[in-house]
């Protein structure tokens, strides 16, 4: 596979199972374990994070509008929206604090297949758990500062390759108490600063690196993964309380054991 398709897929790849409660990291082993691809190296890894970064933001831009000037202006009509900014840096805190710490254990194992089948098998159940046993009686407004809390330490475990950022959100808000609907928005919007914190860690390791560019693959990579990204996050959220959280739970099953069986 040459690198112009390999950046269009792993770019497809990515905008579709950033905001997914799959793992995108165990989708992105398949391109080199398949066709026995070549890694298209740092630098296309942080296109493709800006690319759903830009994706997530365009979709939500009137609520982060909201959000900003409630930071900025003590408006008691924007009330609602500084409390859910404020719930949203709380919930980033746990992920920013554990990813500095433990760089180098999640750079070891990106790419240890065993791990990423384990992790998808183990999350799916804690998933299914979560959605068997939610009330889906809160709603944003009601979520809490120790929901939030909760949210975000659970999705610490996202930094274990192979859990799922967006699963690992969900499955927390699910816990907590919020409706399917809302706990998916709550994640989706929650992947701004955490995409955000990701990329800028990438940048660091970036600029101390001697790496060539390839403008055209990175360009590729940076549509196709903002274009699916944004598709996504938009059919999930309207079809989300009609589809339920069964088939990413039997996919990711399925997905573990074919990952394990490739070993």
């Amino acid at each position: 596979m040459n690198d112009l398709l390999l950046g269009f897929v792993l770019g497809v790849i990515q905008g579709l199972t950033e905001f997914l409660p799959v793992s995108s990291s165990a989708h992105l082993l398949f391109p080199s374990l398949i066709f026995g691809s070549n890694d298209l190296g740092l630098a296309f890894d942080i296109v493709v994070h800006a690319g759903t970064l830009c994706a997530v933001i365009f979709f939500f831009k009137k609520e982060i509008i909201s959000m900003i000037k409630s930071l900025l202006k003590n408006n008691t009509n924007l009330k609602e929206d500084k409390r859910l900014a404020l719930l949203l840096i709380a919930a980033t805190l746990p992920i920013v604090i554990f990813g500095y710490l433990g760089s180098d254990l999640i750079q070891n194992n990106r790419s240890n297949i065993s791990s990423i089948a384990w992790m998808n098998l183990i999350f799916a159940a804690l998933l299914l758990v979560a959605y068997k046993l939610n009330s889906n009686n809160k709603n944003l407004i009601q979520l809490t500062l120790v929901g939030a809390l909760c949210i975000g330490f659970f999705q610490v475990f996202s930094l274990l390759p192979g859990a799922s950022r967006s699963g690992t959100a969900i499955t927390a808000a699910l816990f907590v108490g919020l409706n399917l609907k809302d706990a998916s928005k709550f994640s989706f919007m929650l992947a701004i600063p955490t995409i955000l914190g990701a990329m800028i860690f990438l940048i660091g390791d970036f600029f101390t690196s001697d790496i060539s560019l390839n403008l055209s693959v990175l360009l590729i990579g940076f549509f196709s993964s903002s274009i699916f990204a944004f598709l996504t996050i938009k059919y999930f959220l309207a079809f989300v309380e009609q589809i339920g959280m069964y088939p990413f739970v039997f996919y990711r099953v399925a997905l573990g054991i074919t990952l394990l069986l490739l070993i």
